[in-house]
């Protein structure tokens, strides 16, 4: 006798908002550093290591940006947890491999903070890849 496999379930309401809070968030960040002169390279790069949400390029400088979006900004700072911050390091890392023609330019770590009603808020150098 053949199993029939089961449908699978949709993911959970909550998971599904968090996924487009996510996406829109992104969103008003591209656009927010696309209006200070960046140029976007890539959105959502994942790698084994983990995941960027936005690698960005001013001139000579490649900036690795995490993205958070909380009710407010505040919240937002302080959900970037060294954990995350190794992850984005490695991934990073990853995406230097794939593009090698950018290893020569400058590297940043940035954070966008992104709340309702309110303009992204970027963190410049949020974090380092010192040890």
């Amino acid at each position: 006798m053949a199993k029939t496999r089961s449908p699978s379930t949709p993911p959970a309401p909550e998971r599904v908002a968090a996924f487009q809070t996510g996406i829109s968030a992104e969103t008003r960040a591209a656009a927010f550093l696309m209006a200070k002169g960046y140029r976007i390279l890539a959105r959502r790069f994942k790698t084994p290591y983990g995941e960027i949400d936005i690698v960005a390029q001013r001139r000579k400088l490649i900036a690795f940006v995490e993205v958070k979006a909380r009710a407010r900004l505040d919240d937002a700072a302080y959900a970037l947890t060294p954990r995350q911050q190794q992850r984005i390091i490695a991934a990073a890392e990853a995406w230097l491999v794939a593009n090698p023609d950018h290893a020569t330019y400058e590297l940043r770590f940035d954070a966008m903070l992104v709340a309702p009603k309110r303009l992204p808020q970027h963190l410049p150098a949020a974090f380092d890849a010192s040890p």
